[in-house]
C-alpha cells in the first residue's frame, strides 16, 4: 500500500465495548472505596478488637501500602500473561481476602489480611485501565472512557464513608469489607463474554530482582511520607524516604540494562507521557493535602458526625465527575493542554476561596471552594491519564496505567505529608490557650485539634470552650494557609499545562490509523495504540 494512501479510519467502539466499560468500572469504583469505607469502620473494630495505637495505624494504611508497592509488578504482569486473565486471578483474589479480612479475629489477623487485599486489590487495577486501550480503538471514544474509569475511582472514594456508614447501622463492621465479594463474582462472570484479551506476545520474563526493588523503592517512600504527616520530621520516616530514593535509583539503573525490565524507561522519552504524569502528581498533592484538612474542618470545627462530613464531600465528587465527564468533548473544540488549564485555573480560584474560610459561618464558603476546586480537577484526571496511557504502545499500556495510578498514590502522600505539616505548624503557631491550663493538657491541645477536642472535654465548661474557640481558629488558619499554598500550586500547574502540553494529543488526539500505517508487529491479538511504533522506532539496549 502507498505510504500516501488514506489512512483508514479507527473502528468505533459498539454496544460489547461500552457494556465492557462497566464491568471495567466495577473493581475501580470498589477498589476507590475500599481505600475510604474504614474510617468509619475504625471505632467500632477498635471496640471489637482493641487494637494497639500502632496496629491501628496499620490497619489503616497496609491496604493502601500494598496497592501502591504492587501497582508496577502487576502493570507488567498483566501486558505479560494477558490483562483479562490478571482481571479474573485479582477478583477471585479480592473475593477470597475480603471474606477473610471481614471475619478476622484479631488485630495481627486483620493487618495480614488487609495487607493481602492491599496486594490482590493492585492487581486488577492497571488491567482496567489498560484494557480500555483494547476496546476503544477511537481516540475520541478511548478519552470518554479514560473518563468514566477516572470519574468510578472519585465516586468510590467519596461513597465510602457514605455506604461504611449505612452499613455499620445494621451490620457489624466486617459487613464494610464483603462489598467486594457480589461485584468481583459479576466481574468473574462478565469478563469472559465482555471483555477481549490482551498480551505482550515478545514480554520476556518476569525479573523478580526488579520486582523486589521496586517494592523497596515505592514502600518506604510512601511510609515516610505517612509518618511525617503524622508526627512531623522525625529521624526514622526520613530515613525510610533516603532509602526508598537510593534503592529507586539502583531499580532505574537496572531497567536501562535489561531487555525486558519490568519498567521501560523508555515511556518516559514521550515529553506528553512525562509532563502529564507530572501534572497528576502535584495536582494530586493539592487534593490530598486540602481534603485532609476540609474532612478536618467538617468534623472538628463545625462538629458535624463522619457520615455527615461524607455527605457534604459527595457536591465535590460530583463536580469532578462532571467536569471528566465534560473535558473529552471540550478536548474535540480546543487543545487539551488549554482544557486542562482552564481546569487548573477554575481550582486556583476554589482554594482561593477555602483562604478565606472563617471558623464560625464558614461552611458555605468551604463547600462552594472545594466544589470549585475538584471541578477544575476533573480535566486533569480524565484528559492527563488518557495521555498517559495513549502515549504509550499497546503492550506496554499495563505499565502506563500503573505509573499514572502510582502518581496519585504518591500524590496524595505527598499532599499528605507536605501540606498536613504545613498546616500542623501554623495550627501550633496560631493557638492561643487561656492562661491557667495544665501544662499536660497544654502540650496536648498544641499536638492537633483532636488533642484540643479531648483536652476540652475533661475540662470545666468555660475553660473548655476557651480551648475549643482557640483550637477552631488555629485549626482554620492552618486551613486557609493550606488554601493559599494549594492556589500557588494550581497557578504554576496552570501554566505549566498551558505551555508544555500545548502540543500535546494525548487521548484526544489522532488515532493511529488517522496519523498513517505504522510498522507491522507479530501476533494476532495486537490492538492499534496512539503510540503504536513510537518504542520500536528508538535504538534497542
Amino acid at each position: 500500500m502507498s505510504s500516501n494512501a488514506p489512512a483508514a479510519a479507527a473502528p468505533k467502539a459498539g454496544a460489547r465495548e461500552w457494556a465492557g466499560l462497566a464491568v471495567l468500572a466495577l473493581p475501580t469504583l470498589l477498589i476507590s472505596l475500599d481505600q475510604s469505607v474504614l474510617f468509619l469502620a475504625l471505632p467500632h473494630l477498635a471496640e471489637a478488637m482493641e487494637p494497639s495505637g500502632t496496629q491501628a495505624l496499620w490497619i489503616m494504611d497496609v491496604y493502601g501500602f500494598m496497592i501502591a508497592g504492587f501497582l508496577v509488578t502487576m502493570g507488567t504482569l498483566g501486558d505479560r500473561i494477558g490483562r483479562r486473565k490478571l482481571l479474573m486471578i485479582g477478583a477471585v483474589c479480592v473475593s477470597i481476602t475480603s471474606v477473610t479480612t471481614a471475619y478476622s479475629t484479631s488485630a495481627e489477623m486483620l493487618i495480614a489480611t488487609r495487607a493481602l487485599l492491599g496486594v490482590s486489590a493492585a492487581t486488577p487495577m492497571p488491567s482496567t485501565l489498560a484494557l480500555i486501550s483494547n476496546m476503544f480503538h477511537d481516540a475520541h471514544q478511548r478519552g470518554r472512557a479514560i473518563a468514566v474509569w477516572a470519574s468510578c475511582f472519585m465516586a468510590g472514594t467519596a461513597l465510602g464513608p457514605v455506604i461504611g456508614g449505612t452499613l455499620l447501622e445494621f451490620f457489624w463492621w466486617g459487613s464494610v469489607f464483603l462489598l467486594g465479594v457480589p461485584v468481583m463474582v459479576i466481574l468473574l462472570i462478565a469478563a469472559p463474554i465482555l471483555l477481549p484479551e490482551y498480551r505482550d506476545p515478545d514480554g520476556g520474563k518476569l525479573d523478580l530482582l526488579s520486582v523486589v526493588l521496586s517494592l523497596a523503592t515505592i514502600l518506604p517512600v510512601i511510609y515516610g511520607l505517612k509518618e511525617l504527616a503524622r508526627y512531623g520530621w522525625e529521624p526514622l520516616p526520613i530515613a525510610a524516604i533516603l532509602v526508598g530514593v537510593v534503592l529507586g535509583a539502583v531499580f532505574v539503573a537496572r531497567q536501562r540494562k535489561l531487555t525486558h525490565p519490568l519498567l521501560d524507561m523508555r515511556l518516559f522519552s514521550s515529553g506528553g507521557f512525562t509532563s502529564a504524569l507530572a501534572i497528576l502528581l502535584f495536582s494530586m498533592i493539592a487534593t490530598g493535602g486540602s481534603y485532609l484538612f476540609i474532612t478536618g474542618f467538617l468534623q472538628m470545627v463545625e462538629g458535624l458526625s463522619p457520615i455527615e462530613a461524607g455527605l457534604w464531600m459527595v457536591p465535590s465528587a460530583l463536580a469532578s465527575i462532571l467536569a471528566g465527564q465534560l473535558a473529552p468533548a471540550m478536548a474535540k473544540r480546543f487543545a487539551l493542554g488549554v482544557v486542562i488549564a482552564v481546569g487548573l485555573g477554575s481550582s486556583m480560584l476554589g482554594y482561593v476561596l477555602i483562604a478565606f474560610v472563617s471558623p464560625v459561618g464558614g461552611l458555605p464558603l468551604l463547600v462552594a471552594g472545594f466544589v470549585i476546586a475538584f471541578f477544575g480537577g476533573g480535566p486533569i484526571g480524565a484528559l492527563g491519564t488518557s495521555l498517559v496511557v495513549g502515549s504509550a504502545p499497546p503492550e506496554k499500556a499495563g505499565s502506563a496505567a500503573a505509573l499514572s495510578s502510582i502518581s496519585g498514590d504518591l500524590g496524595t502522600s505527598l499532599g499528605i505529608a507536605g501540606l498536613g505539616s504545613l498546616g500542623a505548624a501554623v495550627y501550633r503557631s496560631e493557638l492561643e490557650l487561656p492562661a491557667g491550663l495544665p501544662t499536660g493538657a497544654a502540650e496536648t491541645a498544641r499536638g492537633g485539634m483532636e488533642g484540643a477536642l479531648a483536652v476540652a472535654q475533661q475540662l470545666p465548661a468555660e475553660m473548655g470552650g476557651q480551648v475549643l474557640a482557640a483550637a477552631r481558629d488555629a485549626y482554620t488558619s492552618g486551613l486557609n494557609t493550606v488554601g493559599i499554598a494549594c492556589a500557588v500550586l494550581a497557578a504554576v500547574l496552570t501554566f505549566t499545562a498551558a505551555t508544555v502540553l500545548r502540543g500535546a494529543g494525548g487521548g484526544q488526539g489522532k488515532s493511529p490509523q488517522e496519523e498513517g500505517p505504522g510498522p507491522e508487529r507479530p501476533g494476532q491479538d495486537e490492538t492499534p495504540s496512539l503510540a503504536e511504533g513510537r518504542l520500536a522506532a528508538l535504538p534497542e539496549r
